[in-house]
């Protein structure tokens, strides 16, 4: 199994509202995934309990059942349509761990 973390940071230049409203967009679509895309077991967007000591806005932690998964899951067209659609437009930071269980 492969587990995908991927922090986000919001564009700050948007207000504290349109950032709930992303953050929203981006825990329903991805969380939506699953059972859409083939090997992606688990998905869990946490969106809440931010403290201040943070640097990122959003945080996805999936698992994969393997690394050919995870290529497929790049570039599924539902998971790509969500990327485009909900999270690259409002992001500006983006940071990724990959790592076998």
């Amino acid at each position: 199994m492969v587990k995908h973390i991927i922090l986000w940071t919001l564009r700050p230049e948007l207000s504290e509202e349109e950032k709930q409203q992303v953050k929203k967009g981006i825990k329903e679509g991805l969380e939506g995934l699953v059972g859409q895309v083939p090997g992606l077991i688990d998905v869990k967007v946490n969106i809440d309990g931010r403290l201040d000591s943070s640097t990122a806005d959003v945080m996805l932690d999936s698992t994969l059942e393997s690394p050919e998964a995870l290529r497929q899951y790049a570039v599924h067209p539902a998971h790509v349509a969500v990327a485009n659609g909900k999270v690259r437009p409002f992001t500006v930071q983006r940071s990724c761990l990959d790592y076998e269980l």
